[in-house]
């Protein structure tokens, strides 16, 4: 109930009359059925847009700091992200991920759509990212269809850093369904799942026009971190190393 008050009533209005976003081939998701909606994933935006495009509930899979913020901030994004059908997903790896995974399991079970970036994190540059296998593990284990969503411009809209969102249009394409049925039976092959992994991001890089990247962005965004922090330790060191004119 909460979900869609906010959808339709509350938030939804709102976010459509000030971005005005554009959709192509909505028509791709399927009506019923579970299915997975891979996306690109550009700002924090992107888990208002596309949903709100959406007929149906989705339930995304979201990085579990979302979930676990302090101070005020932190507490009302947990609230709105708890209260718009996500769920926390922990990207350390290992059984903590798989347990994160097990969760969208259970919602293609029951029917449902799930939302997935399969880049595990924003792009730090605009460039799409080489994408985690989660997203054909799930796939391939749950026998479901893949629509790839390409998001178009989100990160005009708020991009990383920036607190309040730019009022601008924005665009999201719907691709058509990935059929991945040939490779069911061999869903713990990890060489399958690079495989169609890799062809999903071959379709969400055609459908948003993003230049590919083939490394993760989280690596990426660890090194631009490590050449901050050097920076700032460079800076200073030479601040502490000036001595003051007399």
């Amino acid at each position: 109930m909460i979900y869609w008050a906010l959808k339709l009533i509350f938030i939804g209005p709102i976010v459509k009359l000030l971005f005005r976003p554009w959709v192509k081939g909505r028509s791709n998701v399927p009506e019923n059925g579970a299915a997975i909606l891979a996306s690109n994933h550009l700002s924090f935006s992107d888990s208002i847009f596309m949903p709100l495009m959406v007929r149906r509930p989705v339930v995304f899979l979201a990085k579990q700091e979302y979930f676990t913020g302090t101070g005020l901030k932190g507490r009302l994004t947990a609230a709105f992200f708890r209260l718009t059908n996500q769920l926390p997903m922990d990207r350390s790896g290992g059984a903590a991920s798989s347990a994160s995974l097990g969760a969208g399991a259970e919602v293609l079970r029951g029917g449902g759509l799930l939302g997935i970036y399969p880049e595990g994190t924003r792009s730090p540059d605009g460039r799409l990212y080489r994408g985690k296998v989660g997203v054909a593990r799930l796939a391939l284990e749950a026998r479901v269809p893949v629509v790839p969503v390409a998001m178009i411009g989100t990160e005009k809209v708020q991009p990383i850093g920036q607190r309040f969102p730019s009022i601008r249009r924005v665009g999201i394409i719907f691709g058509r369904p990935l059929d991945f049925s040939e490779y069911y039976d061999s869903a713990d092959d990890r060489a399958v799942q690079r495989l169609v992994t890799d062809r999903i991001m071959q379709e969400l890089q055609r459908l948003s026009g993003q230049e590919y990247a083939d490394v993760y962005a989280a690596a990426v965004k660890a090194q631009l971190a490590a050449e901050r922090e050097g920076r700032q330790a460079l800076g200073k060191a030479s601040g502490e190393g000036t001595t003051p004119a007399a």
